[in-house]
């Protein structure tokens, strides 16, 4: 099979024949049809996650069709669609694993940084944490839906019960929640680059109630802000957005670090806390939900060949 390859972190991806993997017990062999770019691949590239198991195939947000079945498999059979997201194993016998919070398991394994992912032609992956996708829509389409869209439906299920929601960076994940924001009633504020009015237009488009930069004050307070661009000091900046009482979800895996603040800003019970990963419930609740909205993904198709172009681009913003 093809598959662009990481060698080492900070080089580009190999592109590689390499010999296509047989799903052992429990496991199941995918025909890839789709994966989408995200902006964790880009950190596991990039060196900001460290240990990857290298040589990896990278990629996570993975659409195709069962071609093959290992022993023990009866949930799926040869041919059923299904998605393969971030978190691809578990202990399962860990305390957070049997208190339903498998999302924090002691000893996880990740799709494309020590599973390989993909950014191939093929992939096996652990039956237990593929998911069936119903509905009709493209799998192009489908496959950001696999960890930007699960990321931040967690992320607004920790807001908490928000009705004003200010999103920081305004990408992959802002523009999926935005429209289950929207569709549980939220109004979504959104925060892009200074300047950047193409980004400020989009997410207009898509419904938010106000569009600006990063540094400018929302004209209403906010009763919760999610922060999915990797930039530390945009936690002051929605601490001083959000009302007493308010919550800041920071949703991505890295961030640059977060500089002092003084505690009046957070004072006033107000909360920060992170997302971790996620859990197999929720990529279950956003199946059946997205449907219903219905989510719309907003896409640029390329070949496996140029997945190092793809990379490039989101770099750049």
């Amino acid at each position: 099979m093809k598959a662009m390859v990481l060698k080492a972190p900070r080089t580009p991806l190999q592109h590689l024949e390499l010999t296509t993997p047989s799903p052992s017990a429990g496991q199941v062999l995918v025909k890839v049809t789709a994966c989408g770019v995200c902006r964790t691949d880009l950190h596991v590239v990039d060196g900001d996650l460290k240990h990857p198991n290298l040589p990896i195939v990278p990629g996570h947000e993975i659409v195709g069709r069962i071609c093959g079945l290992g022993p023990g498999v009866t949930q799926f059979n040869v041919g059923d669609r299904v998605g393969i997201p971030w978190l691809g194993h578990t202990w399962g016998t860990c305390r957070f694993c049997q208190t339903g919070h498998e999302n924090l398991c002691d000893a996880p394994g990740f799709t494309g940084y020590q599973l390989d992912g993909g950014y191939a032609e093929y992939a096996v992956a652990d039956a237990r944490y593929c998911f069936p996708i119903p509905g009709a829509e493209p799998d192009a389409e489908v496959a950001p839906w696999l960890c930007a869209a699960l990321i931040g439906h967690r992320s607004l299920r920790l807001a908490g019960d928000a009705e004003t929601i200010g999103i920081y960076g305004f990408g992959a994940a802002a523009h999926l929640v935005t429209q289950t924001a929207r569709y549980h009633g939220g109004r979504v504020y959104a925060f892009t680059r200074p300047g950047d009015r193409k980004a400020q237009e989009f997410a207009s488009s898509l419904g938010c109630t106000w569009a600006g930069a990063s540094d400018e004050r929302p004209p209403a307070e906010l009763d919760a802000a999610i922060i999915f661009a990797p930039v530390g000091s945009l936690v002051s900046v929605a601490l001083r957005a959000v009302r007493k009482g308010g919550t800041v979800v920071l949703g991505g895996i890295h961030m640059s670090d977060i500089p002092a603040f003084p505690y009046e800003i957070i004072w006033g019970e107000r909360v920060v806390r992170s997302v971790a990963n996620l859990t197999r419930s929720d990529a279950l609740d956003f199946l059946q939900l997205a449907p219903k909205v219905p989510v719309r993904s907003h896409i640029v198709t390329m070949p496996l060949s140029e997945a190092n172009v793809a990379l490039d681009r989101l770099r750049a913003g």
